[in-house]
C-alpha cells in the first residue's frame, strides 16, 4: 500500500493517511477483509508519529471503513471479530501487502464497466446510436484492399491522413492546429497520462476543478502530485479562487473541462476562458483543456476552446472521439506546440510506439465526409430526448432536498442530496436492484463530498432510463425516510 505523504501540504498528515486509505478501499486496492499494517509498522513506513496513524485509523473506524479486532489487527470493512478472523484465515494472498506499489488510487476503473442491468454510472453512448455498420464496412474494405495492414506499425505520431483530417475537424472548435502539431492517442485518457508522465513528478502542484473527471484524478495522484482544487459554479471554474491559488503556489498544470464539464455539465464562459489563459501565461503554467464531447450541445454551440486563444503554447488540447464515434477504436487527438509537443511525442513513443493503424484508418473516411456532421446532429437529438426524460422523471419523483444541474450538453446529470446522505450506501441498495451510478466522491481529489452522484443518461434506452430513474428516486426516498426515522434530527 503506497501512501504519498506531502509534509508541506496544508492538509494534516493524519488526514492525508485517512484520505489515502479511503482511496485505496474505494479503488478496490484494499479488498474487504484484508488486514492493514499495524499502527507501529505504518508509522515507521511513513516516518510519522504513532499518534498521527492512530488518529487516521480512529477516524476510519468511526466512519465504518475499518474494524480493529483486539489481539488480531485492523481489517478493511470487517464488521465483527468473526468476519475479521475468517477473512484472515481464508485470504491466502496477505503476503502481497508487503510488496510496495505506487497506486494511490484507481477509483474510475471500478465504475467504468459494471454488470448491472440499468447502467447509469459511465459516460458512454448507447452503441445503437453509433455508426457501427459504417465502421464495420470500412474495416472489411481496408482488410480486403490492404491485408498486410495488421502486420504494419503505424507512425508514432499517428496516421498522416487522420491528422490532416483532424486538423480540419478541430476548426469547428476554433482550434487551428497543423497536422504536425497533432498526436493521435489511445483515447483522451492516454493524453492525460502522457502529459502527467512527462511534466508531473512527486510534489508538483496540479490544480483541478472540484468536482472533476475521476480518471484524471487517478492519473495525477499516481504521479505523486500535490492536487489543489477550485470549485465549479454554473459558469465553470471559479477564476477568483484559481487566481489566489496560482499566486500562492504557482502550479505546473491547470486541468479543466470547460465545455459541458464532467460531471456537472457546466459551461465555462468565454470571459473565464480568457482569464484562465491569462493566469496560466502569467505564471508560465500548462493548461490541459479536456474536451470529450463538445459536439453534444442541446441549444446553442458552446464558446470556442481555450486553445483557440493560445498564441504561446500554454494549452494542451485533448479531443476525444471514443465517446461520440467509436469507443472500440480508442482514438483521441492531442494538440500542442513547441518543445512541449516534442516531449509528449517522445512520451508516446515510450508508452506504446504508436496507436493501432487499423482503427485510425477505419474512422478516417467518416471524419473526412459529411457523415460525421449528420451523425453529430442525430446524436444531439437523441441525447436531448433522453436528458429531457430524466429531467421530467426527477421533477416528478425526486424527494425534497434533492437538486440537480440542468446540462446544456454532454452525457451527465449531477445530483446533490441532503448532506447527511452517503451515496455509497445508496449504491449498495441500488446494485441489489440491478442499478448503478457513479458516487460523487469519486469526482473529488481532496474533499470528502459523499452526498452527490453522477447519473449518465446516454448509455441505456429510454425504457430502461425511465425504470432506472424512477427506481433511483425510490431508493433515495427510502434512505431519507430511514435516516430521519432513526435520528431525531438528520443533521447528526
Amino acid at each position: 500500500m503506497h501512501i504519498e505523504i506531502q509534509r508541506k501540504a496544508e492538509i494534516s498528515l493524519s488526514k492525508q493517511i485517512y484520505l489515502s486509505i479511503i482511496d485505496h478501499i474505494r479503488s478496490g486496492l484494499l479488498p474487504e477483509g484484508i488486514q492493514l499494517p499495524s499502527v507501529r509498522d505504518l508509522s515507521k513506513q511513513l516516518g510519522v508519529s504513532l499518534v498521527t496513524v492512530v488518529k487516521a485509523y480512529n477516524k476510519l473506524e468511526q466512519e465504518g471503513f475499518i474494524t480493529s479486532v483486539q489481539g488480531k489487527g485492523t481489517f478493511v470493512n470487517a464488521e465483527t471479530e468473526e468476519l475479521a478472523d475468517e477473512g484472515h484465515e481464508v485470504l491466502s494472498f496477505d503476503w502481497q501487502l508487503s510488496l510496495q506499489d505506487y497506486l494511490p488510487r484507481a477509483q474510475f476503473a471500478r465504475f467504468h464497466h459494471t454488470s448491472e442491468k440499468i447502467h447509469l454510472s459511465s459516460s458512454m453512448i448507447d452503441p445503437g446510436l453509433l455508426p457501427n455498420r459504417y465502421l464495420e464496412r470500412e474495416i472489411h474494405q481496408i482488410l480486403s484492399k490492404s491485408p498486410r495492414i495488421l502486420s504494419q506499425y503505424g507512425e508514432i505520431q499517428g496516421d498522416t491522413g487522420l491528422r490532416n483530417a483532424m486538423s480540419e475537424y478541430l476548426k469547428n472548435f476554433g482550434v487551428a492546429a497543423a497536422p504536425d502539431n497533432l498526436l493521435v492517442t489511445s483515447g483522451s485518457q492516454q493524453g492525460i497520462d502522457l502529459v502527467a508522465r512527462t511534466f508531473v513528478g512527486p510534489g508538483d502542484v496540479v490544480v483541478m476543478e472540484a468536482p472533476t473527471y475521476p480518471g484524471a484524478i487517478d492519473v495525477f495522484r499516481g504521479r505523486g502530485a500535490t492536487i489543489l482544487t477550485v470549485p465549479v459554479d454554473a459558469n465553470g471554474m471559479r477564476v477568483d479562487i484559481l487566481q489566489n491559488l496560482c499566486d500562492k503556489y504557482k502550479p505546473k498544470i491547470i486541468y479543466t473541462i470547460p465545455t459541458f464539464h464532467n460531471p456537472t455539465g457546466a459551461v465555462m464562459t468565454s470571459k473565464r476562458r480568457r482569464q484562465v489563459l491569462d493566469i496560466a501565461q502569467s505564471i508560465q503554467s500548462i493548461i490541459i483543456e479536456d474536451d470529450p464531447w463538445g459536439e453534444i450541445y442541446f441549444n446553442k454551440k458552446p464558446p470556442a476552446a481555450i486553445k483557440s486563444m493560445d498564441h504561446y503554447g500554454h494549452v494542451i488540447y485533448l479531443k476525444g472521439l471514443s465517446k461520440t464515434l467509436a469507443p472500440g477504436c480508442r482514438i483521441g487527438i492531442l494538440a500542442a506546440s513547441g518543445s512541449i509537443f516534442n516531449r509528449l511525442l517522445a512520451a508516446k513513443a515510450n508508452a506504446d510506439l504508436g496507436s493501432p493503424l487499423l482503427t485510425q484508418k477505419a474512422i478516417l473516411p467518416f471524419i473526412q465526409s459529411e457523415k460525421i456532421m449528420d451523425h453529430m446532429t442525430k446524436l444531439r437529438t437523441a441525447l436531448k430526448i433522453r436528458r429531457d426524460l430524466v429531467l421530467t422523471l426527477l421533477s416528478q419523483h425526486a424527494p425534497s432536498g434533492v437538486s440537480w444541474v440542468i446540462p446544456q450538453g454532454g452525457l451527465n446529470l449531477w445530483l446533490s442530496l441532503p448532506s447527511w446522505i452517503d451515496t455509497h450506501h445508496l449504491l449498495v441498495e441500488a446494485r441489489k436492484q440491478q442499478l448503478t451510478f457513479l458516487p460523487g466522491s469519486a469526482c473529488y481529489a481532496v474533499e470528502q463530498e459523499n452526498h452527490h452522484l453522477r447519473l449518465s443518461y446516454s448509455y441505456i434506452n429510454e425504457q430502461l432510463l425511465h425504470e432506472g430513474t424512477t427506481r433511483l428516486c425510490n431508493i433515495i426516498q427510502s434512505e431519507i425516510t430511514s435516516k430521519t426515522a432513526h435520528h431525531s434530527s438528520p443533521y447528526f
